[in-house]
């Protein structure tokens, strides 16, 4: 339903009204009547005159009815105006920010950051911690050494600068001894360290195009190590945590939106998606409902914030939960989880 009376055109008591029924809707989790915005609402007006502004907040698709209850309940749109505009979001106390910095240190590896993160996200708001996997090739090539495995297969192992190790079979057009591959780690490793892994790979087709003789033969060989050790990818793209803590909740009762829901988080693919869509956006974001455009996220709320290093956007980190959230206490959580894990990952390994 669009809104006919945009957040703009409320009046103040329209505004305190909405602000108050919908805070003791998520304290409570029960339609809110007029006697009760009566008693806290702190408006010197009667409960007829409540009654007709809230009928008036129906209208512009703010408020509905359930038909069991004579109180009302706020649609999405509803959250919309009170997140956008209602609402009182203070900085996460200086105690709680300690407890990221202390579970977030600066210097961990990658990794174990981003577990650590959705972990506590989880933890500190009782919902689903989710924080989007870097993409590896944002990530400098610190070492690589090969082994060989058979005739036509050579394991690479990989160490990125952020002390993150992966380990990737290749399958050879040859095979390969160990002294060839010793040759080719140590011309990776003495020219090429340091940088990403799409500067490398364009760098060495450069040379082989331009090489002659028995470094043609070692760039050669270079190449089609490194065409597939050195491509993106490995690990999930989405570390989540803490998703039985959604079982339970009385808004999210119905089992097969419970169902779906889980599906989408074995899935992971919708939710990479919804958090890439954010990456770009500076500070916190929240989806209500079916604002996401994901079928299954449709009964749940999103709240996310990228987190930066080195002045890059490396990902988005977030937290799932219902409708009925108390956003005041979300948000500054997951801003400064971004902030917390941004500066560790700006860190060195060891530094």
């Amino acid at each position: 339903m669009a809104i006919r009376k945009p957040d703009a055109e409320l009046d103040p008591r329209a505004r305190q009204l909405l602000r108050t029924l919908i805070g003791r809707y998520i304290r409570d989790g029960e339609p809110v009547g007029s006697q009760t915005l009566a008693r806290h609402a702190g408006l010197d007006i009667s409960a007829a005159t409540i009654r007709n502004i809230l009928s008036d907040l129906e209208e512009g698709g703010l408020l509905a009815s359930p038909h069991t209850s004579a109180g009302r309940i706020p649609t999405t749109q509803g959250y919309r105006v009170f997140v956008d505009s209602l609402l009182q979001v203070r900085p996460l106390p200086e105690g709680e920010v300690a407890r990221l910095r202390q579970e977030l240190p600066t210097g961990s590896g990658t990794q174990a950051l981003l577990g650590s993160a959705s972990e506590l996200l989880s933890a500190m708001t009782h919902f689903v911690g989710v924080v989007g996997v870097p993409k590896r090739e944002q990530f400098a090539f610190r070492h690589i050494d090969f082994v060989p495995l058979d005739a036509q297969r050579v394991l690479a192992i990989l160490v990125f600068a952020d002390n993150d190790v992966q380990n990737r079979i290749l399958h050879t057009r040859r095979a390969y001894d160990a002294i060839e591959l010793e040759r080719v780690a140590n011309y990776l490793n003495q020219h090429f360290a340091g940088r990403p892994l799409a500067d490398i790979r364009a760098t060495l087709l450069q040379e082989l195009r331009a090489a002659r003789t028995e470094m043609e033969t070692l760039l050669a060989h270079t190449v089609e190590l490194a065409e597939q050790a050195l491509v993106p990818g490995g690990g999930d793209d989405v570390v989540l945590a803490g998703q039985t803590r959604l079982m339970g909740l009385q808004e999210l009762s119905d089992l097969d939106r419970l169902r779906d829901l889980f599906e989408a988080f074995a899935r992971k693919r919708e939710i990479l998606q919804l958090l890439e869509r954010t990456a770009r956006a500076p500070g916190v974001r929240v989806f209500i409902g079916e604002e996401s455009g994901i079928a299954p996220l449709e009964s749940v709320s999103l709240v996310t914030a990228p987190y930066v290093a080195g002045g890059r956007v490396l990902g988005v980190l977030g937290v799932i939960g219902p409708t009925r959230m108390a956003y005041d206490r979300v948000i500054p959580v997951v801003q400064a989880a971004a902030d917390v894990l941004g500066a560790a990952l700006d860190q060195p390994p060891g530094g």
